[in-house]
């Protein structure tokens, strides 16, 4: 709903970025913390979410490439410099480092797996929350009461009234890491 939260001079604090942030944070203290309630390594916790943040940052973007792979043949610079991401690119990029990353250091990866799942729902929830601010990743046009009608300059189309489906999956998300 608000692309642009604040500035501060010439630094634009942007709702999705801030709300990704926030989720990655949050994700990687929680994991911390039942790292060591489980006896598992805690410093592994900190390399895991750096190596799953730099890979599935890396990864969404290159998938969102690929899909837009006509965009970016016409205007490189546009595609790689546009705030456009596939997070399906980031989780299969982040899995697979983090998987190289427990063979290399002799770790169980589906114990390291299954301790992260719940945060990545955690990260995930806050991360769609951002994509409603961006107006992203829309529903369908609707006319229900829940429907939301995006502000014109957000990514939605402006004055067309959509299913928030963003704050339906960032619900599910956190219900997925409560469960």
């Amino acid at each position: 709903m608000k692309t642009d939260l604040f500035s501060i001079g010439s630094l634009t604090v942007h709702g999705y970025g801030l709300m990704i942030g926030i989720g990655f944070i949050l994700a990687m203290l929680l994991a911390e913390y039942r790292a060591k309630r489980l006896g598992l390594r805690e410093e592994a916790i900190i390399d895991i979410t750096i190596i799953a943040g730099v890979s599935g940052f890396l990864g969404a973007k290159l998938l969102y490439v690929i899909v837009e792979f006509d965009e970016f043949i016409k205007n490189p610079k546009a595609v790689l410099g546009s705030a456009g991401f596939v997070v399906y690119g980031g989780i299969i990029a982040g899995v697979l480092c983090c998987m190289l990353y427990c063979k290399v250091k002799k770790l169980n990866f589906m114990e390291y797996f299954d301790l992260v799942m719940p945060e990545i729902a955690l990260a995930q929830g806050f991360g769609r929350i951002g994509c409603f601010l961006a107006g992203c990743c829309y529903g369908r046009e609707t006319t229900s009461h829940f429907g939301v009608i995006f502000p014109v300059g957000s990514q939605a189309p402006a004055g067309v009234k959509l299913i928030p489906t963003q704050l339906i999956s960032a619900g599910a998300d956190f219900l997925h890491m409560i469960i």
